[in-house]
Parts: structure tokens; C-alpha cells; sequence
């Protein structure tokens, strides 16, 4: 397979590049997508042959659960149950941005999605053009890195098809992204919330949200 890759620059030129990518996702298909933090490899999460490709594209442990992508909190509660009030606060200070927040996962979510820890990891990335990709598909959207197991994660586009060309269809080249650190991941599934991973955001910057 011949990677693909289609440049973006943010406006509104990018009309026909979401609608190729947007097209590939629904299609089944695995690309690369940029987000605030690094490229991520985009996809269905409830195509499974799709979560599959994912897990062997990477080299991944199957056990291990996969980050979505959301456009809003409306559509964050589509795939979660059991919300505590603390996930409205933290969401309405830090989205969009680099926090990962884990929930309980919904019953439609695919269990190789979970990892079959029945939660689940979610943000809404502060990049504009991320969220009107997953605005057009109408879905959440896998957001694990676009890397190889265990290998740096990929903040240029070229770095992406240095790992992943010929493995993924499409790749949006948004040119080098921002991205120092990998999002926070906070797990709401227990009170008082746990810092999983301290990435983007300062495990300072929740203490309130925190055990003593």
C-alpha cells in the first residue's frame, strides 16, 4: 500500500482533504491524523476489522485499551454511563485540550476498544481541523499515537510514514505539530480521581480533583 499524503493548513482550503479522510475512516480504513499533542492514527472504534489494524499497524499488546477523540462533551456521554458530576467540571476547564479522562466505558463500545478494563480513555483535542474531521464522521475517532510500539512518537508528518508508510492509507500533513509531551491521563472511575499519566498537563494543575 502507497501512503497517501494530503497537506492541511487550517482553513478552508481543507474542504476535500476531511472529506477524503472523513470518507477513509467510514470506509474502514486506518490514517494518521494531527493533534494538539502528536499524530494519532484515526479510525472507527466501532469497525472492528478497523481496531484490529490498528493493534497489528503498531505492534501493539492486545490487551491494552485505545484513546478516543470526541468534538464535545454530548458526544463524550454517547460512550460513557455512570458520569460523576466531577468529569462536567474538569471537562469545562481543560477541554479542549491535552487531558485524557477515563470513564466508565458504554455497553456499545467494543471490548477490544476497552481492553476489557470496561472504561474508557477520551479528550477533546484543542486543533480545530482534529475536531472538524470527527465532526464530519459523526463519530468518536481512535486517537492512540501514530507510532510503533514502544518507538517515539511522531510529531511531523514525515516521521509518521518513516514508522508507518505503506501500513496506513492517508496521512493529513499539518506540517510539525506542538506537541513536547503526550496528554495527562486522569481516571475518574474512582473518587477521589488518580493521575495515570502525567503528560501536557501539570498533575498540579487537578490537585483539587485529587486524593490529599
Amino acid at each position: 500500500m502507497l501512503t497517501q499524503r494530503l497537506k492541511i493548513h487550517g482553513d478552508s482550503s481543507d474542504e476535500d482533504a476531511l472529506e477524503i479522510a472523513s470518507a477513509a475512516i467510514l470506509n474502514g480504513s486506518v490514517i494518521s491524523i494531527p493533534t494538539d499533542t502528536f499524530y494519532a492514527l484515526g479510525a472507527d472504534p466501532f469497525n472492528l476489522r478497523a481496531v484490529e489494524q490498528i493493534f497489528q499497524i503498531k505492534g501493539r499488546q492486545g490487551w491494552k485499551p485505545l484513546l478516543l477523540l470526541v468534538d464535545s462533551v454530548d458526544q463524550a456521554e454517547k460512550i460513557a454511563r455512570n458520569i460523576p458530576d466531577d468529569f462536567y467540571k474538569i471537562a469545562e476547564q481543560f477541554w479542549p485540550g491535552p487531558l485524557t479522562l477515563i470513564l466508565p466505558a458504554a455497553n456499545n463500545l467494543p471490548f477490544k476498544v476497552t481492553g476489557g478494563t470496561g472504561t474508557v480513555g477520551m479528550r477533546i483535542p484543542d486543533l480545530a481541523i482534529t475536531r472538524l474531521l470527527i465532526r464530519a464522521i459523526d463519530l468518536p475517532v481512535i486517537g492512540t499515537s501514530a507510532n510503533l510500539s514502544a518507538h517515539p512518537a511522531c510529531a511531523t508528518a514525515d516521521e509518521v510514514l518513516h514508522q508507518l508508510g505503506g501500513k496506513i492509507e492517508l496521512v493529513l500533513d499539518y506540517g510539525k505539530l506542538n506537541g513536547t509531551a503526550a496528554s495527562t491521563i486522569l481516571d475518574l472511575t474512582q473518587q477521589p480521581a488518580r493521575v495515570i499519566r502525567e503528560g501536557a498537563v501539570p498533575a498540579k494543575d487537578l490537585a483539587k480533583y485529587l486524593s490529599p
